[in-house]
């Protein structure tokens, strides 16, 4: 029984991303569309990884990283709280959700450093590739494989009964 529950859940957990990466479309859009003018430089910290060559010349800046990153979250959170809810059935505590604000920030910063970094070299390595496309999904699956079994496993995980 264990063994079917998981499948559906990942099958649950895939259609609850599908919404997260469309919700998050929409959100970066508007939100590109909001700050555009918004070019001050970001932090030494942050500019470090996010350089010309990771996020694309131009674009190392608030007015491009921010949006990225706000939609990111907030599509994220939405998906939190729908697997939460439908595909895990968790009363989860409240740290929970704070872990995994924690972790979701982390992977964010990590798959735009990936995507930017993958689509270069697949741009260098196959020129034919949509390089940038195939970056994306690369950082998606490396977000996905990162977040499902920390639900099921960390942070939705089922009470023990005392």
């Amino acid at each position: 029984m264990k063994k079917y529950e998981t499948i559906c859940q990942i099958f649950s957990f895939m259609a609850v991303s599908c919404a997260v990466t469309i919700l998050q479309l929409v959100l970066v859009n508007l939100f590109l569309y909001l700050m555009q003018g918004w070019k001050a430089p970001l932090p030494d910290w942050l500019g470090r990884f996010m350089n010309p060559q990771t996020v694309g010349y131009g674009n190392d800046n608030w007015g491009y990283v921010l949006p990225f990153f706000l939609s990111n979250v907030l599509a994220n959170i939405y998906g939190y709280f729908r697997n939460r809810r439908t595909t895990f059935h968790s009363d989860a505590p409240r740290r929970s959700f704070h872990i995994y604000l924690g972790l979701i920030s982390v992977l964010i910063l990590l798959s735009t450093w990936f995507q930017g970094t993958a689509a270069h070299r697949i741009g260098i390595l196959y020129p034919f590739l949509p390089a940038a496309s195939t970056a994306a999904f690369l950082a998606g699956m490396l977000q996905w494989l990162i977040l499902f079994p920390a639900e099921k496993f960390i942070l939705f995980r089922p009470r023990q009964n005392t």
